[in-house]
């Protein structure tokens, strides 16, 4: 019917094609909605396949009652009577049961020069539920005992010229920790929150915490750019659930609701959750003299 339909609009009613309706179409809208939140859960799934492998190999001690498991020295700490210079030391151990196959916890042992034993300092979670503070400090001559039955991994050793001056800051990190009375298990502030609270402050750690540090990441409800731990990069950081943090000695890591992953070009290894570091080494840190610089 010439005059009534534009010639366009008469030739597709003639071939019995419809006008363009994709923009209209609510499957095709829904589905875009939902592309990335899928994504997002497929990346989270495959993350948890490390825990989950950490679980199936057997390693994790699932039956001792903790009550009984061991808190026997590792022999990684100097002995206090033959060791007189000045010690600082950072210690991380595979958490409790099923937890141990997310993430450790992680202490800070100092030993000022000539001094006959070690003070630890560690958060304690349950603590908190008593309205206590959450920081304990112990002494004695073996900071480097099995965390509940489970081995410490050294994260950092530094000793000699310098570490006295080093155990000055950490003290005045610790006295201005902010969280001294909070914890909360995941996305923190926890142990590991803590201990990355005390490296950002003091750079001279060079602290490398592993992904398995959960918790390492959350800067605060407030605070969401800060130094790496090592203080050798940058960290962007949303309540410790999502960021990223770029560093010389982290490497590249991306956190995911506090799974972490990334490489770590500094040591060539790959950063991976419930794993840690790939490939793993029996002993990931040598003592460093502050004085000399070994």
């Amino acid at each position: 019917m010439p005059g009534i339909f534009p010639q366009g609009h008469t030739r597709a009613m003639a071939s019995g094609s419809p006008l363009n309706t994709s923009s209209h179409n609510p499957t095709s809208t829904s589905w875009r909605w939902l592309r990335w939140p899928l994504r997002l859960l497929g990346l989270v799934l495959l993350l948890l396949l490390g825990p989950i492998g950490v679980l199936a190999s057997g390693t994790l001690d699932m039956q001792t009652p903790w009550q009984q498991t061991s808190h026997s020295s590792t022999g990684q700490a100097p002995d206090p009577a033959l060791e007189r210079r000045a010690v600082v030391q950072v210690y991380g151990a595979r958490t409790v049961r099923w937890r141990g196959a997310f993430g450790i916890h992680p202490w800070i042992a100092v030993k000022r020069a000539g001094a006959d034993h070690y003070t630890s300092y560690q958060i304690v979670g349950w603590r908190a539920g008593n309205g206590n503070d959450v920081l304990v400090t112990s002494t004695g001559t073996h900071p480097d005992t099995q965390w509940y039955g489970a081995y410490p991994q050294l994260l950092a050793d530094h000793r000699g010229a310098g570490v006295d001056d080093m155990i000055d800051d950490i003290e005045e990190a610790i006295a201005a920790y902010p969280w001294g009375h909070e914890y909360r298990l995941w996305p923190g502030p926890n142990s590991n929150t803590f201990v990355a609270w005390v490296a950002r402050h003091v750079p001279a750690l060079r602290l490398d915490l592993p992904p398995t540090a959960i918790g390492k990441d959350y800067l605060g409800p407030n605070t969401f750019v800060d130094h790496a731990p090592s203080g050798t990069g940058w960290q962007l950081s949303v309540l410790g659930l999502a960021g990223v943090t770029v560093a010389r000695e982290e490497g590249l890591e991306l956190n995911l609701l506090g799974l972490g992953f990334g490489v770590d070009v500094n040591d060539l290894k790959l950063r991976l959750p419930g794993f840690g570091k790939l490939p793993s080494s029996p002993q990931q840190t040598t003592a460093k003299d502050i004085g000399t610089g070994v």
